[in-house]
């Protein structure tokens, strides 16, 4: 199936659920406590980022869509903490708080990007508590094309039978991430999109039978068994059951099935993997997408999200490339898209370096001194001089190579993750936006004459300079080439 990306941007999701602040200390371990048969972690590092219903928001808000969020906080530092940071994320915060009740947090205890240990910090909400949040919600439907209901099992949803009512009367779709074992406040929904255990665990519950309870994962043949009589159960239109490394699978009344096999990806955390797959659906939809090609770019998203640490979102550059819709799949076209596609990297701890050149007629010296620089980190980026920039620089006769060339080439490097064009005389600006975490320059230079050199260390940065190969030039290979004047 050809995927293509909708305008997002379009989009007007509104999510309700259970909020939450996920929390992560990140450090080294390596030795085991006297105390204890326990490792020992020293701590190093300290994220804080939006979590269950508020992650689902901040997926919707990385793709650029209309997202607003309803749900509980406390009166407390986390709770307001948890609002700026969806702000921070393009999502508008409908949150009530409850004086009686802390911000429900989750602290994730990692080392080498493996969670150890989490700990949960909460207190059920009651029925009692949710009154007001039919209101706002109904009051927010007038410019919502798509609901989602995120259900974290937190007391949040304890009148899901009315909001599902409500969002009926206006009609807009509702998608559901379940929770539990009793799906009957869900009835009317128009599609569930539990994982296989979880759908595992409510078929158990029914007492439903033809179908090995014993087996760990159902295949696409199980699911069509039994879909179709909770379909009928449940009055849904259908249901997108995720089963893992063998991919979802999408059930509707009247409709064949369609089964998406997983795309093979390294797998580092599966935190927030079902709130990537719900948001993507749910903006696709909301976007215009038909129901297959939505939970086509959904599966897509969840192998994205999977190959990062803790609740993360995917981007709309990360789907382009992906999609092989990008200019190329290591061109970008502009700052604000590189910064997007750099966040999930960095909050997986990657080291970004960065440097910059006119790159006319790429030879041995270049591919030496870029392998260099990328050695110094995890991912390279390379700036490249505008054409009019060189010929300001090098005088008429210059670039030899276009622009588009020299960065089609540069890219296709494998020490080289993405190319940027810039076209002011230095490239002072755009380091100032990225802030990598190294700059580098080939050369005769002082590190504090480097353009950018201020921006970069203000910033925690280093700045770096690599020798260049003795005798290796463009400009001595024009030289060569053209020979001796007569």
């Amino acid at each position: 199936m050809q995927l293509e990306l909708p305008d997002f941007g379009s989009a007007r999701v509104l999510v309700v659920g259970d909020v939450m602040l996920d929390r992560y200390w990140h450090g080294p371990t390596s030795r085991i406590s006297p105390e204890a048969p326990v490792p020992v972690l020293r701590v190093d590092g300290e994220d804080m980022r939006p979590g269950g219903a508020a992650n689902v928001a901040m997926n919707l808000g990385a793709l650029g869509a209309q997202v607003r969020v309803i749900g509980l906080i406390g009166d407390d530092d986390h709770g307001r903490l948890l609002e700026s940071r969806l702000r921070e994320g393009g999502v508008e915060p409908l949150l009530q708080r409850v004086d009686t009740h802390p911000t429900i947090c989750k602290l994730r205890v990692l080392s080498q990007r493996q969670q150890l240990m989490r700990l949960d910090f909460e207190r059920p909400f009651t029925a009692t508590e949710t009154n007001g949040l039919t209101d706002v919600f109904a009051q927010a439907l007038a410019e919502t094309d798509v609901v989602i209901i995120s259900d974290y099992a937190k007391g949040t949803l304890s009148h899901v039978e009315a909001l599902i009512g409500k969002a009926r009367e206006v009609p807009v779709p509702i998608l559901v991430d379940p929770k539990g074992t009793d799906w009957h406040g869900y009835a009317g929904a128009t599609l569930l999109t539990p994982n296989v255990g979880e759908f595992k665990r409510y078929q158990e519950k029914q007492g439903a039978s033809g179908v090995d309870r014993d087996q760990e994962v159902w295949d696409r043949h199980g699911l069509e068994e039994v879909v179709p009589a909770a379909l009928d159960e449940l009055s849904l239109d259908g249901m997108l059951v995720t089963r893992g490394e063998a991919g979802m699978s999408l059930l509707r009344r009247g409709a064949e099935p369609f089964h998406l096999p997983a795309h093979a990806r390294e797998v580092f955390d599966v935190t927030g993997a079902g709130d990537t797959v719900i948001a993507l659906l749910a903006a696709s939809l909301a976007a215009g997408v038909d129901l297959r090609q939505a939970t086509a770019l959904a599966n897509l998203a969840a192998s994205l999200v999977v190959a990062k640490v803790g609740t993360a979102s995917v981007t709309v550059p990360e789907l382009e490339a992906a999609t092989g819709q990008s200019p190329g799949d290591y061109q970008v076209t502009d700052p604000q898209s590189l910064v997007r596609l750099l966040e999930p990297l960095r909050q997986r701890g990657e080291r970004i370096v960065m440097t910059n050149g006119c790159f006319d007629l790429l030879h041995a010296g270049h591919v030496h001194y870029l392998r260099q620089a990328r050695s110094l980190g995890d991912r390279l980026i390379v700036a490249i001089n505008d054409d009019e920039s060189v010929r300001r620089l090098k005088g008429a006769g210059r670039p030899v190579m276009s622009l588009a060339q020299r960065m089609a080439v540069v890219a296709a490097l494998g020490s080289v993750d993405w190319v940027i064009a810039f076209s002011e005389d230095t490239p002072a600006a755009l380091i100032e936006a990225i802030l990598p975490d190294v700059l580098v320059k080939g050369g005769d230079y002082q590190p504090q004459a480097i353009a950018g050199y201020d921006a970069v260390t203000a910033a925690g940065g280093e700045v770096k300079v690599l020798d260049f190969i003795e005798g290796e030039s463009t400009s001595a290979i024009i030289d060569r080439i053209q020979g001796p004047s007569l």
